[in-house]
């Protein structure tokens, strides 16, 4: 069966997950190299050269990592992977290898916190300015576009309110003027929706939430256009060196057999918990897209084909009484990250969003009392019950 005509099931759990041709194994074996013996002068100086397809160096190739990048490919429907070290190696990669000095990106003003600290402090450095603009705003778009825009770079849904982006209408205005779009599709992975089947150019993921989806390691990928990725992976990523190793790939290849089944889970509780927390009498607001009272859930329902397992909300006595609730949830954990097994609630304004000055991440609707949560695959009475508890000690409701 071709690629194209598998669902996202078939592909989770065959493309870049096929049996071992030498051995036969079921399982992808994990080739944990550093460098590749050639067998000749010739044949070793010809791959330097590109004139021949083989391995050299794994910081330049692997064949664990390639079957993953074939994995990400073909889930994102793009022509091209690219495996990275971690989720902000691959947006710093692909936006560095696109702008030089004197250039100018536009990105929304709601982004994760360590996108924010490289957009606004790293790139000034190296003479490419940045504006910050409400990208599901279109006229604001196109008003900030100048004659040196490179890039239009944001998340949809945005880490953590989920905000969402038009996704067709930002990349029309792109293309009009050749500018390149880059969208990081973590919070809702491959299985609820695919930026490039909307006119988007790359995708990039932090891996280590929903692709690897088991807390153990850390990981980033981009996809897009094959003459693009290659040019990302010959420059930036081969140059910088943010490579991700062999065993890494493989554990993300295990996680994507069950991507769409975890994906779909956590959904699942994760309707039922918005809905309890919208219900209840401490929650001043609950930001989640598959409720129709979300401002944008029509575009949702266009743009995704599921509403995914991320919440923020508020409750009633601000920051104190979400410092409360955090520090008594019993079952779900205090921590960073997402898109595990289990659920994690954190605090943004203070960790994930820290690097974002006050003035930054009120310009961002994210409020000192919000809270996150990742919700995960336990049983969703007992999560009702241990957010309950929490939420009565935090709000008296």
């Amino acid at each position: 069966m071709d690629k194209d005509d598998m669902r996202i099931e078939t592909k989770a759990t065959h493309i870049g997950q096929e049996p071992d041709p030498l051995t036969g194994s079921i399982v992808a074996p994990i080739y944990q190299t550093s460098t590749f013996v050639f067998p000749n002068v010739e044949e070793g100086a010809a791959r330097f050269r590109g004139e021949r397809d083989g391995y050299i160096y794994t910081r330049l190739g692997n064949p664990t990592t390639s079957a993953l990048e074939r994995s990400v490919s073909a889930l994102e429907n793009g022509e091209k992977g690219l495996a990275f070290a971690s989720g902000m190696a691959a947006i710093s990669g692909v936006i560095m290898a696109i702008v030089s000095a004197g250039d100018h990106v536009i990105a929304d003003e709601c982004v994760y916190g360590c996108t924010f600290a490289f957009l606004t402090g790293i790139l000034s450095k190296f003479g490419v300015s940045v504006d910050l603009v409400d990208c599901s705003d279109l006229a604001k778009v196109r008003e900030a576009i100048k004659p040196n825009t490179r890039i239009i770079y944001f998340e949809s849904p945005a880490n953590p309110i989920l905000k969402m982006v038009d996704m067709e209408g930002v990349s029309r205005i792109a293309k009009e003027r050749g500018i390149t779009t880059i969208v990081d599709n973590t919070f809702m992975s491959p299985v609820f929706q695919r930026p490039i089947e909307w006119g988007i150019d790359v995708v990039v993921h932090s891996a280590t939430k929903f692709l690897g989806g088991h807390g153990d390691l850390i990981a980033g990928v981009a996809v897009g256009k094959k003459d693009f990725i290659d040019h990302v992976a010959a420059t930036t990523q081969k140059d910088i060196g943010g490579i991700l190793s062999p065993f890494d790939a493989w554990l993300i290849l295990r996680g994507i057999k069950t991507l769409p089944v975890r994906m779909k889970a956590a959904q699942e509780n994760a309707i039922a918990i918005a809905r309890f927390l919208e219900e209840h009498q401490g929650v001043e607001k609950v930001y989640y897209p598959g409720l129709p009272s979300h401002p944008q859930h029509t575009l949702a329902k266009k743009q995704m084909s599921g509403f995914g397992s991320m919440i923020a909300f508020e409750l009633k006595g601000g920051f104190e009484a979400g410092k409360t609730l955090m520090d008594s949830v019993e079952l779900c954990h205090l921590a960073v990250s997402l898109g595990e097994t289990s659920t994690l609630v954190e605090h943004p304004a203070s960790m994930t969003h820290s690097p974002m000055t006050p003035e930054a991440r009120r310009a961002a609707g994210i409020a000192d009392g919000l809270v996150r949560i990742s919700v995960g695959l336990e049983h969703i009475d007992d999560l009702i019950a241990d957010l309950g508890q929490a939420l009565k000690k935090a709000t008296g409701y």
